[in-house]
Protein backbone atom coordinates (compact mmCIF):
# COMPACT_ATOMS: atom_id res chain seq x y z
CA UNK A 1 0.00 0.00 0.00
CA UNK A 2 1.39 3.41 -1.01
CA UNK A 3 0.31 6.60 0.75
CA UNK A 4 -0.49 9.80 -1.14
CA UNK A 5 0.25 12.86 1.00
CA UNK A 6 -0.07 16.62 0.70
CA UNK A 7 3.13 18.00 -0.92
CA UNK A 8 4.99 21.12 0.16
CA UNK A 9 2.68 24.02 -0.63
CA UNK A 10 5.14 26.90 -0.67
CA UNK A 11 6.71 29.37 1.69
CA UNK A 12 4.41 30.31 4.62
CA UNK A 13 1.56 28.14 3.26
CA UNK A 14 0.53 25.49 5.79
CA UNK A 15 -2.82 24.20 4.58
CA UNK A 16 -4.93 23.68 1.47
CA UNK A 17 -8.47 22.77 0.42
CA UNK A 18 -9.26 19.66 -1.61
CA UNK A 19 -10.66 21.19 -4.79
CA UNK A 20 -11.28 18.23 -7.10
CA UNK A 21 -10.62 14.48 -7.19
CA UNK A 22 -9.91 13.34 -10.74
CA UNK A 23 -10.15 9.69 -9.70
CA UNK A 24 -12.55 7.69 -7.54
CA UNK A 25 -12.06 4.58 -5.40
CA UNK A 26 -11.40 1.55 -7.60
CA UNK A 27 -9.96 3.53 -10.50
CA UNK A 28 -6.62 2.55 -12.02
CA UNK A 29 -3.88 5.17 -11.94
CA UNK A 30 -0.55 5.49 -13.69
CA UNK A 31 2.69 6.81 -12.29
CA UNK A 32 2.66 10.64 -12.19
CA UNK A 33 -0.99 10.76 -13.30
CA UNK A 34 -2.82 13.66 -11.63
CA UNK A 35 -5.29 12.30 -9.10
CA UNK A 36 -6.47 15.41 -7.28
CA UNK A 37 -6.11 19.18 -7.14
CA UNK A 38 -5.43 21.23 -4.01
CA UNK A 39 -6.19 24.90 -3.64
CA UNK A 40 -4.27 27.26 -1.34
CA UNK A 41 -4.69 30.99 -0.78
CA UNK A 42 -2.20 31.69 -3.56
CA UNK A 43 -1.85 28.76 -5.95
CA UNK A 44 -3.46 25.58 -7.21
CA UNK A 45 -1.40 22.41 -6.72
CA UNK A 46 -1.95 19.16 -8.61
CA UNK A 47 -1.08 15.94 -6.79
CA UNK A 48 0.34 13.13 -8.97
CA UNK A 49 0.22 9.42 -8.20
CA UNK A 50 3.56 8.14 -6.87
CA UNK A 51 2.97 4.63 -8.28
CA UNK A 52 0.88 2.70 -10.78
CA UNK A 53 -1.97 0.75 -9.25
CA UNK A 54 -5.52 1.07 -7.94
CA UNK A 55 -6.94 3.87 -5.81
CA UNK A 56 -8.24 1.92 -2.81
CA UNK A 57 -9.07 4.65 -0.31
CA UNK A 58 -9.71 8.41 -0.32
CA UNK A 59 -9.05 9.92 3.12
CA UNK A 60 -9.84 13.61 2.44
CA UNK A 61 -12.97 14.49 0.49
CA UNK A 62 -13.55 17.49 -1.77
CA UNK A 63 -13.88 20.65 0.30
CA UNK A 64 -11.82 19.31 3.24
CA UNK A 65 -8.97 21.42 4.60
CA UNK A 66 -5.68 19.52 4.94
CA UNK A 67 -2.25 20.41 6.27
CA UNK A 68 1.16 19.84 4.71
CA UNK A 69 2.06 16.11 4.62
CA UNK A 70 -1.49 15.07 5.57
CA UNK A 71 -2.67 11.72 4.21
CA UNK A 72 -4.89 12.12 1.14
CA UNK A 73 -5.37 8.60 -0.18
CA UNK A 74 -3.97 5.08 -0.42
CA UNK A 75 -2.98 3.30 -3.61
CA UNK A 76 -2.54 -0.42 -3.93
CA UNK A 77 0.53 -0.64 -6.14
CA UNK A 78 0.62 -3.16 -8.93
CA UNK A 79 -2.90 -4.50 -8.33
CA UNK A 80 -4.11 -3.20 -11.64
CA UNK A 81 -2.84 -2.09 -14.99
CA UNK A 82 -1.86 1.55 -15.43
CA UNK A 83 -4.67 4.04 -16.00
CA UNK A 84 -6.21 3.88 -19.44
CA UNK A 85 -4.67 5.99 -22.13
CA UNK A 86 -6.39 9.05 -23.60
CA UNK A 87 -9.34 8.17 -25.78
CA UNK A 88 -8.38 6.83 -29.21
CA UNK A 89 -11.24 6.91 -31.73
CA UNK A 90 -11.86 3.49 -33.27
CA UNK A 91 -8.95 2.01 -31.39
CA UNK A 92 -10.31 -1.51 -31.81
CA UNK A 93 -10.38 -1.05 -35.57
CA UNK A 94 -6.73 -0.04 -35.90
CA UNK A 95 -4.71 -2.90 -37.38
CA UNK A 96 -1.79 -2.68 -34.97
CA UNK A 97 0.15 -5.72 -33.84
CA UNK A 98 0.55 -6.51 -30.16
CA UNK A 99 4.29 -6.04 -30.45
CA UNK A 100 3.77 -2.48 -31.74
CA UNK A 101 1.51 -1.65 -28.78
CA UNK A 102 4.13 -2.88 -26.36
CA UNK A 103 6.67 -0.57 -27.95
CA UNK A 104 4.47 2.52 -28.13
CA UNK A 105 5.80 5.48 -26.16
CA UNK A 106 3.69 8.33 -24.86
CA UNK A 107 4.81 11.93 -25.33
CA UNK A 108 3.66 13.71 -22.17
CA UNK A 109 3.36 17.34 -21.12
CA UNK A 110 6.49 18.02 -19.03
CA UNK A 111 6.55 19.76 -15.67
CA UNK A 112 5.51 23.34 -16.34
CA UNK A 113 6.66 24.98 -13.11
CA UNK A 114 5.24 25.86 -9.74
CA UNK A 115 1.53 26.90 -9.84
CA UNK A 116 1.35 26.37 -13.65
CA UNK A 117 -1.25 23.72 -14.46
CA UNK A 118 -1.84 24.07 -18.19
CA UNK A 119 -0.28 25.23 -21.43
CA UNK A 120 -1.18 25.97 -25.04
CA UNK A 121 0.18 23.75 -27.80
CA UNK A 122 2.20 25.64 -30.39
CA UNK A 123 2.92 24.41 -33.91
CA UNK A 124 3.87 20.77 -34.34
CA UNK A 125 7.12 20.34 -36.22
CA UNK A 126 6.11 16.79 -37.16
CA UNK A 127 2.94 15.09 -38.38
CA UNK A 128 1.51 11.61 -38.02
CA UNK A 129 3.65 9.13 -39.93
CA UNK A 130 6.86 11.15 -39.64
CA UNK A 131 10.02 9.49 -38.34
CA UNK A 132 11.62 11.18 -35.34
CA UNK A 133 14.94 10.81 -33.56
CA UNK A 134 15.42 10.70 -29.81
CA UNK A 135 15.51 14.22 -28.31
CA UNK A 136 14.35 15.78 -31.59
CA UNK A 137 12.07 18.78 -30.97
CA UNK A 138 8.43 17.89 -31.59
CA UNK A 139 6.44 20.88 -30.39
CA UNK A 140 6.66 23.93 -28.16
CA UNK A 141 4.19 24.63 -25.36
CA UNK A 142 3.37 28.14 -24.22
CA UNK A 143 2.48 28.84 -20.57
CA UNK A 144 1.65 32.08 -18.80
CA UNK A 145 5.32 32.97 -18.47
CA UNK A 146 7.65 30.70 -20.40
CA UNK A 147 7.82 28.50 -23.48
CA UNK A 148 8.60 24.81 -22.95
CA UNK A 149 10.15 22.65 -25.66
CA UNK A 150 8.96 19.05 -25.88
CA UNK A 151 11.56 16.66 -27.33
CA UNK A 152 10.90 13.15 -28.56
CA UNK A 153 11.51 10.61 -25.75
CA UNK A 154 12.69 7.99 -28.26
CA UNK A 155 13.36 7.25 -31.91
CA UNK A 156 10.45 5.94 -33.95
CA UNK A 157 7.34 6.97 -35.88
CA UNK A 158 4.61 9.34 -34.71
CA UNK A 159 1.43 7.28 -34.76
CA UNK A 160 -0.93 9.69 -33.01
CA UNK A 161 -1.14 13.40 -32.18
CA UNK A 162 -3.67 13.88 -29.39
CA UNK A 163 -3.39 17.65 -28.88
CA UNK A 164 -3.64 19.79 -32.00
CA UNK A 165 -2.07 23.21 -32.58
CA UNK A 166 -3.65 25.75 -30.24
CA UNK A 167 -5.16 23.16 -27.88
CA UNK A 168 -4.96 23.65 -24.12
CA UNK A 169 -3.31 20.77 -22.28
CA UNK A 170 -2.94 20.05 -18.58
CA UNK A 171 0.34 19.33 -16.82
CA UNK A 172 1.00 15.61 -17.13
CA UNK A 173 -1.39 15.23 -20.08
CA UNK A 174 -0.61 13.21 -23.19
CA UNK A 175 0.44 14.97 -26.38
CA UNK A 176 1.23 12.18 -28.81
CA UNK A 177 2.19 8.53 -29.21
CA UNK A 178 5.37 7.28 -30.84
CA UNK A 179 5.92 3.73 -32.09
CA UNK A 180 9.40 2.58 -31.17
CA UNK A 181 9.84 0.71 -34.43
CA UNK A 182 10.55 2.84 -37.49
CA UNK A 183 8.93 0.12 -39.67
CA UNK A 184 5.52 0.62 -38.09
CA UNK A 185 2.88 1.73 -40.55
CA UNK A 186 1.59 5.23 -40.12
CA UNK A 187 -1.87 5.43 -38.65
CA UNK A 188 -4.31 7.96 -40.02
CA UNK A 189 -4.37 11.22 -38.11
CA UNK A 190 -6.88 11.44 -35.32
CA UNK A 191 -9.38 14.13 -36.18
CA UNK A 192 -10.17 16.47 -33.35
CA UNK A 193 -8.76 14.06 -30.77
CA UNK A 194 -9.94 14.88 -27.26
CA UNK A 195 -7.53 16.08 -24.62
CA UNK A 196 -6.43 13.51 -22.05
CA UNK A 197 -8.16 15.57 -19.43
CA UNK A 198 -11.40 15.96 -21.41
CA UNK A 199 -14.62 14.98 -19.79
CA UNK A 200 -18.29 14.86 -20.74
CA UNK A 201 -19.21 16.21 -17.32
CA UNK A 202 -19.85 19.90 -16.79
CA UNK A 203 -17.00 21.87 -15.26
CA UNK A 204 -17.27 21.71 -11.47
CA UNK A 205 -16.15 24.65 -9.40
CA UNK A 206 -13.92 24.10 -6.39
CA UNK A 207 -15.99 23.27 -3.26
CA UNK A 208 -14.27 26.03 -1.30
CA UNK A 209 -15.22 28.49 -4.05
CA UNK A 210 -18.84 27.31 -4.04
CA UNK A 211 -19.00 27.77 -0.28
CA UNK A 212 -17.50 31.27 -0.42
CA UNK A 213 -19.85 32.31 -3.25
CA UNK A 214 -22.86 31.07 -1.26
CA UNK A 215 -21.72 32.96 1.84
CA UNK A 216 -21.41 36.21 -0.15
CA UNK A 217 -24.46 35.74 -2.39
CA UNK A 218 -22.39 35.52 -5.58
CA UNK A 219 -23.25 33.49 -8.66
CA UNK A 220 -20.70 31.72 -10.83
CA UNK A 221 -21.28 34.17 -13.72
CA UNK A 222 -20.05 37.01 -11.48
CA UNK A 223 -16.65 35.36 -11.01
CA UNK A 224 -13.95 34.77 -13.61
CA UNK A 225 -12.62 31.23 -13.18
CA UNK A 226 -8.89 30.67 -13.62
CA UNK A 227 -8.82 26.96 -12.81
CA UNK A 228 -8.74 24.09 -15.21
CA UNK A 229 -11.34 24.46 -18.00
CA UNK A 230 -12.55 27.70 -16.43
CA UNK A 231 -13.21 26.17 -12.99
CA UNK A 232 -13.85 28.82 -10.35
CA UNK A 233 -11.33 28.59 -7.51
CA UNK A 234 -11.41 30.10 -4.03
CA UNK A 235 -8.87 32.76 -5.02
CA UNK A 236 -11.12 33.80 -7.95
CA UNK A 237 -14.01 34.44 -5.57
CA UNK A 238 -11.74 36.40 -3.22
CA UNK A 239 -10.57 38.51 -6.17
CA UNK A 240 -14.18 39.16 -7.21
CA UNK A 241 -15.08 40.23 -3.67
CA UNK A 242 -12.11 42.60 -3.59
CA UNK A 243 -13.12 44.21 -6.88
CA UNK A 244 -15.71 47.04 -6.83
CA UNK A 245 -19.16 45.98 -8.00
CA UNK A 246 -19.43 45.87 -11.77
CA UNK A 247 -21.42 44.19 -14.46
CA UNK A 248 -21.33 40.39 -14.17
CA UNK A 249 -18.37 38.81 -15.93
CA UNK A 250 -19.16 35.54 -17.63
CA UNK A 251 -16.56 32.88 -16.91
CA UNK A 252 -15.08 31.70 -20.23
CA UNK A 253 -14.60 28.05 -21.02
CA UNK A 254 -10.86 28.41 -21.49
CA UNK A 255 -8.18 30.84 -20.30
CA UNK A 256 -9.83 33.90 -18.73
CA UNK A 257 -9.51 37.32 -20.31
CA UNK A 258 -7.02 39.57 -18.52
CA UNK A 259 -9.69 42.10 -17.58
CA UNK A 260 -13.37 42.76 -18.12
CA UNK A 261 -13.70 45.25 -20.96
CA UNK A 262 -16.63 46.85 -22.71
CA UNK A 263 -17.71 45.21 -25.99
CA UNK A 264 -16.02 46.64 -29.04
CA UNK A 265 -18.11 49.10 -30.97
CA UNK A 266 -19.29 47.94 -34.41
CA UNK A 267 -16.83 48.62 -37.21
CA UNK A 268 -17.72 49.47 -40.78
CA UNK A 269 -17.23 46.59 -43.21
CA UNK A 270 -14.61 48.44 -45.26
CA UNK A 271 -12.58 49.08 -42.09
CA UNK A 272 -13.00 45.55 -40.76
CA UNK A 273 -11.56 44.20 -44.01
CA UNK A 274 -8.32 46.07 -43.28
CA UNK A 275 -8.01 44.84 -39.69
CA UNK A 276 -6.24 41.80 -38.33
CA UNK A 277 -7.40 39.97 -35.21
CA UNK A 278 -4.73 38.01 -33.33
CA UNK A 279 -5.37 36.06 -30.14
CA UNK A 280 -3.33 37.31 -27.18
CA UNK A 281 -0.61 34.92 -26.08
CA UNK A 282 -0.81 33.44 -22.60
CA UNK A 283 2.17 35.56 -21.59
CA UNK A 284 0.50 38.77 -22.79
CA UNK A 285 -2.77 37.83 -21.05
CA UNK A 286 -0.90 37.21 -17.81
CA UNK A 287 1.01 40.49 -18.08
CA UNK A 288 -2.23 42.39 -18.66
CA UNK A 289 -4.03 40.66 -15.81
CA UNK A 290 -1.23 41.06 -13.27
CA UNK A 291 -0.60 44.73 -14.08
CA UNK A 292 -4.30 45.52 -13.74
CA UNK A 293 -4.48 43.55 -10.49
CA UNK A 294 -1.53 45.58 -9.22
CA UNK A 295 -3.37 48.83 -9.95
CA UNK A 296 -6.56 47.56 -8.33
CA UNK A 297 -4.87 46.20 -5.20
CA UNK A 298 -1.97 48.46 -4.22
CA UNK A 299 -2.23 52.12 -3.21
CA UNK A 300 0.37 52.93 -5.84
CA UNK A 301 2.16 56.26 -5.89
CA UNK A 302 5.27 57.45 -7.77
CA UNK A 303 7.96 59.88 -6.67
CA UNK A 304 10.65 61.30 -8.97
CA UNK A 305 14.19 62.59 -8.82
CA UNK A 306 17.09 63.09 -11.19
CA UNK A 307 20.67 61.92 -11.01
CA UNK A 308 23.89 63.28 -12.51
CA UNK A 309 25.51 60.26 -14.17
CA UNK A 310 28.93 61.95 -14.62
CA UNK A 311 30.67 60.04 -11.80
CA UNK A 312 29.35 56.61 -12.85
CA UNK A 313 30.21 57.23 -16.50
CA UNK A 314 33.72 58.42 -15.62
CA UNK A 315 34.34 55.41 -13.35
CA UNK A 316 33.00 53.05 -15.99
CA UNK A 317 35.19 54.53 -18.73
CA UNK A 318 38.25 54.37 -16.49
CA UNK A 319 37.92 50.70 -15.54
CA UNK A 320 35.83 49.08 -18.29
CA UNK A 321 38.82 47.55 -20.14
CA UNK A 322 40.45 46.18 -16.98
CA UNK A 323 37.06 44.95 -15.75
CA UNK A 324 36.39 43.07 -18.98
CA UNK A 325 39.88 41.57 -19.03
CA UNK A 326 39.67 40.27 -15.46
CA UNK A 327 36.01 39.22 -15.22
CA UNK A 328 35.14 38.40 -18.83
CA UNK A 329 32.03 40.59 -18.77
CA UNK A 330 31.39 44.23 -19.65
CA UNK A 331 30.86 46.79 -16.92
CA UNK A 332 27.43 48.32 -17.48
CA UNK A 333 25.18 50.70 -15.62
CA UNK A 334 22.87 48.02 -14.17
CA UNK A 335 25.39 46.80 -11.59
CA UNK A 336 25.73 50.37 -10.25
CA UNK A 337 21.95 50.74 -9.97
CA UNK A 338 21.57 47.30 -8.41
CA UNK A 339 24.21 48.03 -5.77
CA UNK A 340 22.74 51.50 -5.13
CA UNK A 341 19.25 50.03 -4.64
CA UNK A 342 20.52 47.31 -2.29
CA UNK A 343 22.27 50.01 -0.29
CA UNK A 344 19.08 52.11 -0.09
CA UNK A 345 16.88 49.10 0.76
CA UNK A 346 19.00 48.41 3.82
CA UNK A 347 18.18 51.90 5.09
CA UNK A 348 14.49 51.87 4.07
CA UNK A 349 13.44 48.21 4.62
CA UNK A 350 9.72 48.83 4.06
CA UNK A 351 10.40 49.30 0.33
CA UNK A 352 11.76 45.73 0.37
CA UNK A 353 8.73 44.35 2.26
CA UNK A 354 5.34 42.98 1.26
CA UNK A 355 1.85 42.78 2.74
CA UNK A 356 0.54 39.34 3.68
CA UNK A 357 -3.01 39.71 4.97
CA UNK A 358 -2.73 41.96 8.02
CA UNK A 359 1.02 41.38 8.38
CA UNK A 360 4.01 43.17 6.87
CA UNK A 361 6.80 40.78 5.90
CA UNK A 362 10.23 42.43 5.99
CA UNK A 363 12.90 40.75 3.87
CA UNK A 364 16.41 40.65 5.31
CA UNK A 365 17.77 39.90 1.84
CA UNK A 366 17.41 41.39 -1.64
CA UNK A 367 16.20 39.28 -4.55
CA UNK A 368 16.48 41.83 -7.33
CA UNK A 369 14.12 41.55 -10.28
CA UNK A 370 15.48 42.97 -13.53
CA UNK A 371 12.67 43.64 -16.01
CA UNK A 372 13.55 42.53 -19.54
CA UNK A 373 11.68 43.01 -22.78
CA UNK A 374 11.51 39.96 -25.05
CA UNK A 375 9.89 39.31 -28.43
CA UNK A 376 6.96 37.66 -26.62
CA UNK A 377 6.53 40.18 -23.79
CA UNK A 378 7.90 41.47 -20.53
CA UNK A 379 9.55 39.06 -18.08
CA UNK A 380 11.32 39.72 -14.79
CA UNK A 381 14.18 37.31 -14.02
CA UNK A 382 15.33 37.44 -10.40
CA UNK A 383 18.90 37.75 -9.10
CA UNK A 384 18.84 36.14 -5.69
CA UNK A 385 20.82 37.64 -2.79
CA UNK A 386 21.97 40.50 -4.99
CA UNK A 387 22.96 42.43 -1.86
CA UNK A 388 25.80 39.94 -1.26
CA UNK A 389 27.20 40.05 -4.81
CA UNK A 390 30.09 41.95 -6.33
CA UNK A 391 29.78 44.20 -9.39
CA UNK A 392 31.23 41.42 -11.56
CA UNK A 393 28.83 38.75 -10.29
CA UNK A 394 25.84 41.04 -10.81
CA UNK A 395 26.90 41.86 -14.37
CA UNK A 396 27.39 38.16 -15.16
CA UNK A 397 23.98 37.24 -13.74
CA UNK A 398 22.24 40.04 -15.64
CA UNK A 399 23.91 39.06 -18.92
CA UNK A 400 23.11 35.37 -18.45
CA UNK A 401 19.48 35.85 -17.46
CA UNK A 402 18.94 38.50 -20.12
CA UNK A 403 20.11 36.08 -22.81
CA UNK A 404 17.92 33.28 -21.43
CA UNK A 405 14.95 35.66 -21.34
CA UNK A 406 15.39 36.64 -24.99
CA UNK A 407 15.67 32.98 -25.99
CA UNK A 408 12.60 32.02 -23.95
CA UNK A 409 14.66 29.65 -21.78
CA UNK A 410 13.89 31.09 -18.35
CA UNK A 411 12.38 28.64 -15.89
CA UNK A 412 9.53 29.53 -13.56
CA UNK A 413 11.90 29.35 -10.58
CA UNK A 414 14.10 32.05 -12.13
CA UNK A 415 11.17 34.50 -12.17
CA UNK A 416 9.82 33.92 -8.67
CA UNK A 417 10.73 35.26 -5.26
CA UNK A 418 11.74 38.81 -6.20
CA UNK A 419 11.59 41.45 -3.45
CA UNK A 420 12.27 44.60 -5.52
CA UNK A 421 12.41 45.35 -9.25
CA UNK A 422 14.40 47.64 -11.55
CA UNK A 423 12.93 48.53 -14.94
CA UNK A 424 15.15 50.26 -17.51
CA UNK A 425 12.94 52.07 -20.00
CA UNK A 426 15.92 54.19 -20.96
CA UNK A 427 17.18 51.53 -23.35
CA UNK A 428 14.12 52.30 -25.50
CA UNK A 429 14.53 56.08 -25.21
CA UNK A 430 12.02 56.75 -22.42
CA UNK A 431 12.61 60.14 -20.79
CA UNK A 432 10.02 59.82 -17.99
CA UNK A 433 7.49 57.19 -16.92
CA UNK A 434 5.73 55.72 -13.88
CA UNK A 435 6.50 51.98 -13.59
CA UNK A 436 3.77 49.67 -12.28
CA UNK A 437 4.45 47.53 -9.20
CA UNK A 438 5.26 43.86 -9.63
CA UNK A 439 3.01 42.33 -6.91
CA UNK A 440 3.42 41.43 -4.12
CA UNK A 441 6.48 43.72 -4.12
CA UNK A 442 6.14 47.19 -2.63
CA UNK A 443 8.64 49.07 -4.78
CA UNK A 444 9.97 49.32 -8.34
CA UNK A 445 12.62 51.70 -9.67
CA UNK A 446 12.25 53.11 -13.17
CA UNK A 447 15.44 54.11 -15.03
CA UNK A 448 15.28 56.39 -18.06
CA UNK A 449 17.45 57.62 -20.90
CA UNK A 450 20.57 59.64 -20.14
CA UNK A 451 20.24 63.09 -21.65
CA UNK A 452 22.66 66.01 -21.56
CA UNK A 453 20.96 68.96 -19.89
CA UNK A 454 21.90 72.34 -18.46
CA UNK A 455 22.03 72.19 -14.65
CA UNK A 456 23.30 74.49 -11.93
CA UNK A 457 26.43 73.30 -10.08
CA UNK A 458 28.12 75.60 -7.59
CA UNK A 459 26.06 78.52 -8.90
CA UNK A 460 27.22 77.88 -12.45
CA UNK A 461 25.27 76.54 -15.40
CA UNK A 462 26.98 73.41 -16.75
CA UNK A 463 26.10 70.61 -19.15
CA UNK A 464 25.76 67.22 -17.44
CA UNK A 465 24.47 63.74 -18.43
CA UNK A 466 21.24 63.54 -16.43
CA UNK A 467 18.75 60.72 -15.86
CA UNK A 468 15.27 60.93 -14.37
CA UNK A 469 14.52 58.26 -11.75
CA UNK A 470 11.02 57.14 -10.74
CA UNK A 471 10.12 55.06 -7.69
CA UNK A 472 6.63 53.59 -7.67
CA UNK A 473 5.68 52.26 -4.24
CA UNK A 474 2.78 50.82 -2.28
CA UNK A 475 1.59 53.64 -0.05
CA UNK A 476 -0.13 51.14 2.24
CA UNK A 477 3.20 50.30 3.86
CA UNK A 478 5.65 52.85 2.42
CA UNK A 479 5.19 56.44 3.54
CA UNK A 480 6.23 59.41 1.44
CA UNK A 481 9.23 60.07 3.68
CA UNK A 482 10.54 56.53 3.20
CA UNK A 483 10.03 56.64 -0.57
CA UNK A 484 11.78 59.99 -0.96
CA UNK A 485 14.61 58.88 1.34
CA UNK A 486 15.11 55.73 -0.72
CA UNK A 487 15.33 57.66 -3.97
CA UNK A 488 17.70 60.24 -2.48
CA UNK A 489 20.01 57.47 -1.24
CA UNK A 490 20.08 55.93 -4.74
CA UNK A 491 20.86 59.36 -6.20
CA UNK A 492 23.67 59.98 -3.68
CA UNK A 493 25.26 56.58 -4.31
CA UNK A 494 25.26 57.07 -8.08
CA UNK A 495 26.57 60.62 -7.98
CA UNK A 496 29.39 59.52 -5.64
CA UNK A 497 29.96 55.74 -6.09
CA UNK A 498 32.60 55.82 -3.34
CA UNK A 499 29.73 55.93 -0.86
CA UNK A 500 28.96 52.30 -1.78
CA UNK A 501 32.47 51.27 -0.71
CA UNK A 502 32.23 53.24 2.52
CA UNK A 503 28.66 52.05 3.27
CA UNK A 504 27.48 55.65 3.57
Amino acid sequence: MTEVRVPTLGESVTEATIATWFKKIGDSVAVDEMICELETDKVTVEVPSPVAGTLTEIIAAEGDTVGVDALLANISAGDAAPAPKAAKPAATETPAATSDDAQSIDVMVPTLGESVTEATVGTWGKKVGDTVAADELLVELETDKVSVEVPSPASGVITEILAADGATVAAGGKLAVISGTASSAAIAPVAAAPSAAASDDAVKNAPAAEKLMAENDLSADQVTGTGKDGRVMKSDVQAALATPAAAPVVAPAATPAPAAVAPRAPVAAEQAAREERVKMTRLRQTIARRLKESQNTAAMLTTYNEVDMSAVMALRNQYKDAFLKKHGVKLGFMSFFTKACCHALNEVPEVNAEIDGTDVVYKNYVNMGIAAGTPTGLVVPVIRDADTMSFATIEKMIAEKGARARDGKLSMAEMQGGTFTISNGGVYGSLMSSPILNPPQSGILGMHTIQKRAVVVNDEIVIRPMMYLALSYDHRIVDGKGAVTFLVRVKEALEDPRRLLMDL
